[in-house]
């Protein structure tokens, strides 16, 4: 099928014309085990509903909704429904906090809300004495215990009802008509790294001339079947799940985050997005399973992993053809060990795999593409409705680029470093933020992204966050990502923080892989009580360091870590450790930890 890149009003209508029948959603109801699906012309007339319904509940005109769920079939409806009559959808992350709830809902005074589950029921019940805009709560998963007395929600399927036999399709039809690509589809607010979020817009035409330029790199076909792994919420699944609706592709929704591997394993897809601590997860794992194997298996899967990088990265990765020895040997191996690896993972069909949200680490990279994972490594912001560069697929790359810039996209570097934007993806501000808009832009129209990088042989490489730069007290500048980049794929690790800011040498918060410390520490008799034992154990920090001692060896001298403290608690969202991204806020850390990093600082 030829792609379809109408304006989101009609998207959906306009594939259900084409594919009919054919299956185009794959879900799970909330709470249940057992897959299901929904044909094209199905979701067609699911959207339709759910638009008649919005115009019964009284849903003006680029009117604004919020949507507060993980991801679901009914997210879909809602989305494409609203869209079908001009108004406005705000995704909430399913994780969002009350606080963050509530200065959303006020700052663009949100009548509606759709919520998926009990926890974000139970959080949107509780600001509505604080959120004097909010008027109804619609609740997708039917076992939510509504609250005593609560008159202000009803059900998805009591929602639905207002829009049986489509009572108001003449005006639906009417507005799809009258739908402009300047109509704002969504505003999404950014859980950022310091500060207050900002609600970004995003314009119909953005996605429009987004799903132009993508299709031309990202080739996803009606063939594919897509399992969203990241939140719809999340301007990268946003994008990428509209996408593969332009082309016809399945969309397999998977609605509980804890479950994605099981998904994978049960519904075998050929494409996902994906960020990179994902595919971290993949290389220790399977990176684990071979150190405990027996001599003879190790060493097989070693040699093919080093035949799968000569050819993959020595060869195809630089445009060019491998010998034939070379190629029939990899071959086999593709055919033997790499196809168990993909087997295991769910992924035997593999396609490619969109991957992009922070920095790759190079081991990583490198080993997907050896086992056969064709991994398309990007770079994007909400800002610039996801995708600035990437890999294309089939032409050459370089392990440690973010790719090639997509069709549209002018990049220039700053003086400063920093990479600036200008296209037609790219965002007319923050909505409701004057003054940040007018930050936010050079005086000839190109978007700050706050990053610094660089372009070589038309590929963009990035350095680090412009604001996430460290100086040590010696004056020596310290890219932290970088570094946690590097010590995040040993496998004893989950999550690092790099100290180093006005610090006169480099350390870190670690979380270990707590179940593996615990299984070395039982096998080299290791005596524990608790997590904190083993935290502070002599002969586990001894082990650690000798460990990263390994992965830093390429390391200037002034950027390797040098202390660091075992943290007997992950970082998390409810302390304010964590973005809804999952990415660390340094300051919040740095608050949070302040007497454990100063004495890493003692002489």
């Amino acid at each position: 099928m030829q792609q379809v890149n109408s304006h989101l009003s009609r998207l959906v209508h306009d594939v259900a014309a084409q594919m009919g029948s054919r299956e185009a959603l794959i879900y799970k109801n909330f709470g249940s085990s057992q897959w299901m699906s929904y044909s094209w012309k199905e979701f067609s007339q699911k959207v339709r509903q759910v638009s008649n319904a919005l115009l019964n509940l009284g849903v003006q005109v680029q009117e604004n909704i919020g949507v507060f769920s993980q991801n679901s079939i009914q997210y879909l409806f809602t989305d494409f429904g609203a869209w079908g009559i001009r108004a406005v959808t705000i995704p909430f992350y399913a994780t969002s906090s009350e606080q963050q709830i509530q200065f959303m809902i006020n700052d663009a005074q949100i009548r509606f809300i759709f919520v998926g589950e009990q926890s974000q029921y139970d959080k949107a019940h509780r600001v509505i004495a604080t959120c004097k805009s909010l008027q109804r709560i619609i609740v997708y998963d039917p076992a939510v215990s509504i609250a005593d007395g609560d008159k202000t929600t009803m059900l998805f399927d009591d929602f639905l009802k207002l829009g049986e036999g489509l009572p108001r399709q003449s005006e639906v039809d009417n507005l799809t008509k009258e739908a402009s690509m300047d109509d704002i589809a969504n505003i999404l607010y950014t859980s950022g790294t310091t500060g207050d979020s900002k609600g970004v817009l995003l314009t119909c035409g953005q996605y429009h001339a987004a799903m132009e330029a993508n299709h031309k790199c990202v080739p996803v076909t009606e063939d594919d079947r897509v399992l969203n792994f990241l939140p719809f919420t999340h301007i990268f699944e946003k994008g990428w799940k509209i996408l593969c609706i332009t082309v016809g592709a399945r969309l397999i929704v998977n609605t509980n985050p804890m479950e994605v591997q099981q998904s994978m394993r049960e519904t075998h897809p050929t494409c996902m997005s994906a960020v990179p601590r994902f595919w971290e997860k993949v290389y220790m794992g399977v990176k684990e399973k071979i150190e405990t194997s027996g001599t003879v298996k190790r060493k097989l899967f070693e040699h093919a992993l080093n035949i799968g990088h000569k050819h993959n990265i020595d060869y195809v990765a630089k445009g060019k053809r491998p010998p034939m020895a070379l190629h029939l040997e990899y071959e086999a191996l593709n055919k033997t060990v790499f196809s168990l690896v993909r087997r295991e993972l769910g992924l035997e069909n593999a396609h490619f795999f969109p991957t992009a949200g922070s920095t790759v680490s190079q081991h990583v990279e490198e080993f997907v593409h050896s086992i056969g994972i064709n991994m398309v490594v990007g770079y994007g912001l909400t800002e610039s409705l996801a995708t600035v560069s990437c890999d294309h697929l089939g032409e050459p790359y370089t392990i440690g680029s973010v790719g090639q810039p997509i069709q549209g996209i002018s990049i220039r570097i700053s003086d400063e470093g920093e990479v600036l934007l200008k296209g037609p993806t790219i965002t007319k501000g923050y909505y409701n933020r004057d003054d940040l808009t007018r930050q936010s832009f050079t005086s000839d129209g190109y978007f700050r992204t706050g990053d610094s990088g660089y372009l070589k042989d038309g590929e963009l490489f990035l350095k680090e966050r412009i604001k996430d730069l460290f100086k040590t007290s010696n004056g020596k500048y310290i890219a932290p990502q970088m570094i946690e980049s590097k010590l995040i794929v040993d496998k004893y690790i989950d999550q690092i923080a790099i100290i180093a800011d006005q610090r006169k040498f480099v350390s870190a918060l670690i979380i270990p892989e707590y179940r593996l410390l615990e299984d070395y520490a039982r096998n080299n008799k290791i005596a524990f009580n608790d997590r904190r034992d083993l935290c502070q154990n002599k002969e586990i920090h001894e082990m650690l360091m000798e460990r990263i001692d390994t992965l830093q060896q390429q390391l200037a001298k002034y950027e390797q870590v040098k202390r660091f403290t075992l943290l007997p608690q992950p970082f998390s969202l409810e302390r304010g450790e964590l973005t809804n991204t999952l990415k660390i806020k340094r300051r919040v850390l740095n608050e949070n930890y302040r007497k454990e990093i100063d004495l890493m600082y003692e002489e």
